[in-house]
């Protein structure tokens, strides 16, 4: 395999859902009951957290006429105007990482179905983890057809958090800053990343970030792309700065080592070349969507070609 043969992964894992999430039906319970007794409405299978797949796609299955709307989720209407519910889990995750049977989905159903996934993992674990009012400590109940939690007693309302986490590419004279976490498979490499503080922009959390990481002073902060990742419930935020310097002092307690790394050797970890200076980062993730936009911004096209300029241009 040669550096440019960059292998194909068009959309994020876990974007590119296709449900219409009628929030419409999730606010009035007339019309959630119309959707839970609908005899299209499906329910998705679980193992728990984990994804079930049958014949290259989720699984689903009628809901069974004993089913209590009170115990589900209405994740949204499908393409073909089918309900989709999931059950609320009995009792809190045990795990809340991404395991090894949830990275493999991304190879095994189709985009879209990632998306579902994804969604249903998030929203299920939030409302194991959030039993109880964080205002008076009382117990809550699930509302709004599984988008959000009703305390009994105090009436606060609650809904599903989302945590925004900026992962970032520094570039200093054509190299970029990569760096490994404690305990990662030896040689990976990625994307600084970290979670954005109350009172940031994205910007100001991703300057801060690499700063405190890495050392480095950066400016020209450019967003790129975003990823839903389900682990449980985090929004990765892909950006690009610019480095002042390409001096490093590394933070030994958030990072174990980062360098700095150009172009050729990016591409050679990106194609899984032998000898490649890193082990880059899964297509699942959002670090290797980073590494191609910034592959294809030094002059490759959408294939992993190198492009082919005008010398006159």
């Amino acid at each position: 395999m040669h550096g440019s043969d960059i292998p194909e992964s068009p959309v994020v894992a876990f974007g590119g859902g296709r449900l219409d999430r009628v929030d419409h039906v999730r606010s009035n319970p007339a019309l959630l009951a119309e959707a839970f007794a609908s005899p299209l409405a499906r329910r998705l299978v679980l193992d728990g957290l984990e994804p079930v797949v049958e014949e290259g796609h989720l699984a689903m299955e009628a809901l069974p006429a004993d089913a209590w709307i009170e115990h589900h989720a209405l994740l949204g209407v499908d393409e073909q105007q089918r309900p989709i519910f999931a059950e609320l889990l009995a009792d809190a995750p045990h795990s809340l990482v991404a395991t090894p049977r949830s990275r493999t989905l991304p190879g095994e159903v189709p985009g879209h179905e990632v998306a579902l996934y994804g969604a249903a993992r998030s929203l299920l674990a939030w409302h194991a983890r959030h039993r109880f009012c964080s205002v008076c400590g009382q117990r809550s109940a699930p509302a709004k057809a599984g988008w959000s939690r009703q305390c009994g007693s105090c009436k606060a309302e609650h809904f599903p958090r989302v945590d925004p986490v900026v992962i970032m590419l520094a570039e200093h004279r054509g190299r970029v800053l990569l760096g490994r976490q404690h305990g990662w498979p030896a040689g990976r490499y990625s994307a600084l990343a970290g979670f954005v503080e109350p009172g940031e922009t994205l910007e100001e959390a991703v300057v801060r970030e690499i700063r405190e990481e890495a050392g480095v002073a950066t400016h020209d902060i450019r967003y790129v792309t975003s990823q839903p990742w389900p682990f449980p419930s985090s929004l990765m935020i892909a950006c690009t700065a610019q480095a002042d310097d390409d001096a490093l002092k590394i933070d030994e307690n958030e990072i174990e080592h980062a360098f700095w790394c150009d172009e050729e050797g990016v591409r050679a970890a990106m194609a899984g070349e032998e000898g490649a200076p890193f082990l880059a980062p899964p297509p699942m993730a959002v670090a290797w969507h980073l590494l191609r936009h910034w592959l294809n911004e030094r002059g490759l096209d959408e294939r992993g070609q190198v492009a082919h300029r005008d010398p006159s241009a």
